[in-house]
């Protein structure tokens, strides 16, 4: 069985006009929901073996700040820039293309191509995944070549909001 863990970046700043969308960072809000949200995973025992991230600055950091609070060594960051501005089937291209030695994959990104995956690949649907918001779900094979449509369960739906 597989866990696939789609998390959305952490609120970011619009405060500087100047910086390009790639290069924005996080807000005080993301900088206070990322280690939050990463100890309700950390409580819920759950296991990565990789992270996958887009590279863009809010992504990239909300994953290293995951990464701290999960105990998870930065070497098991991948950024990927195929993941910055990726639509569903483009992000459904990057996860087949997963080693099945990887068990349990966290995937970094951004909306609307999170939303749209996760309702594409679980018997759960959401209208949004909020910043910093978390989609468990688990594949009932051994292999990522078998995600597709309705492929997943969900495992849990975790976001700031019901927190703060």
């Amino acid at each position: 069985m597989k866990t696939l863990i789609l998390v959305r970046h952490a609120k970011s700043s619009w405060e500087n006009k100047s910086v390009s969308d790639f290069d924005r960072p996080l807000n005080e809000r993301g900088k206070r929901d990322a280690p939050f949200m990463a100890d309700i995973l950390k409580k819920n025992n759950v296991k990565i073996d990789l992270i996958l991230t887009s590279p863009a600055v809010r992504a990239l950091t909300t994953a290293k700040i995951f990464a701290k609070e999960l105990d998870i060594a930065e070497k098991e960051i991948v950024a990927d820039k195929d993941v910055y501005e990726a639509g569903r089937k483009d992000l459904l291209k990057i996860l087949l293309k997963t080693n099945d030695s990887i068990e349990h994959l966290m995937l970094f990104g951004h909306n609307p191509g999170l939303t749209y995956l996760s309702n594409y690949l679980c018997d759960f649907e959401t209208d949004n995944i909020p910043t910093c918001g978390i989609v468990c779900m688990h594949l009932d094979f051994d292999s990522w070549k078998y995600l597709g449509n309705k492929s997943c369960s969900l495992d849990f739906f975790e976001y700031p909001k019901k927190y703060f």
